[in-house]
């Protein structure tokens, strides 16, 4: 005859049970259980009271089961064995699920995945999973390890580690035989790509020709883009004169594939920032690998001359 799962005495009383039968000392089992001897002892006493029947019999210095307790033990380790077990295994798969991150869309293809595999190179062991999004998203409610945001250096969010922040200029494929801006002629004479995904006036073609002293100069044409990479694409497939992030374009001013143009004034500058946030306070194994990682290649990133 079984009984109510509310008759079952509690775990830690059973717990010490066992592992003083796995022993058959007190001593031995308050050291596997981090207690101390007394404590132990209050536990078998206790579950002793709660079933009301002797478990062990102290024969001098040394203890045995009783007949009841030697019954209880053989189910009781066994049960706690199958616990220990799936336990663990619940263990295992927290330690080796994916590391999560959330970026913008620009981000993640024109920094991330460039560098990607280095870090893979480097822990092979972790899975990443990435969430490409414009949208700010709840880490702790969507179950996501990092996010990289994107805010005014004077907004940083608690917690936040700052990676880098940006140097916008125009840039344009060689195709377009252009090395400056430097005379209205050549504005008149090409398509701008413009970012709408941002109302900052570092991303307006005007608030850049009237810095020039060009104000009222129309271009051939502009295309605009609502989201950042679209525009970055478009330069490099020759389409027209783009604003670009220095240091989110880097590797392709590096192998030639855009050029950066320089104009005889500086455009309007950028007060924003990327920055690293994360879910917990105690990260993963693996979730400290990507934050470090990340916040290693940033700091490359961050020399990029300023302006």
């Amino acid at each position: 005859m079984s009984v109510s799962l509310s008759k079952i005495p509690s775990i830690d009383l059973l717990r010490g049970f066992v592992a003083v039968g796995r022993r058959m000392s007190i001593t031995q089992a308050a050291t596997d259980l981090f207690l101390t001897q007394s404590a132990v002892s209050r536990q078998i006493h206790g579950l002793e009271t709660a079933l009301g029947v002797k478990l062990f019999d102290r024969v001098h210095r040394a203890i045995r089961f009783t007949p009841e307790g030697e019954r209880l033990f053989l189910v009781a380790d066994s049960v706690m064995q199958q616990l220990q077990d799936a336990i663990g295994a619940l263990e295992d798969r927290q330690r080796q699920r994916p590391v999560t991150l959330t970026a913008s869309v620009g981000f993640v293809g024109l920094w991330l995945l460039p560098r990607l595999g280095r870090f893979q190179q480097l822990h092979p062991e972790v899975e990443v999973r990435l969430s490409a999004s414009n949208q700010i998203i709840d880490l702790r409610k969507e179950g996501l390890d990092i996010a990289i945001r994107y805010c005014p250096q004077a907004s940083l969010p608690a917690g936040a580690i700052r990676l880098f922040g940006e140097s916008i200029f125009p840039v344009a494929h060689p195709s377009l035989g252009l090395s400056a801006l430097d005379t209205p002629a050549l504005i008149a004479e090409s398509t701008l790509l413009e970012f709408e995904g941002d109302p900052s006036p570092c991303w307006q073609w005007f608030r850049w020709l009237e810095a020039q002293g060009w104000a009222g100069v129309r271009p051939k044409g502009i295309v605009r883009f609502n989201l950042y990479d679209q525009v970055i694409h478009a330069a490099v497939a020759g389409q027209g004169i783009a604003l670009g992030r220095g240091q989110l374009i880097k590797p392709m001013l590096d192998d030639g594939r855009l050029m950066a143009l320089s104009t005889p004034q500086p455009g309007p500058a950028s007060s924003k920032v990327y920055c690293l946030i994360e879910r917990d306070d105690a990260p993963t194994r693996q979730a400290q690998a990507l934050r470090d990682w990340i916040c290693a290649e940033a700091r490359v990133t961050d020399t990029w001359p300023e302006g």
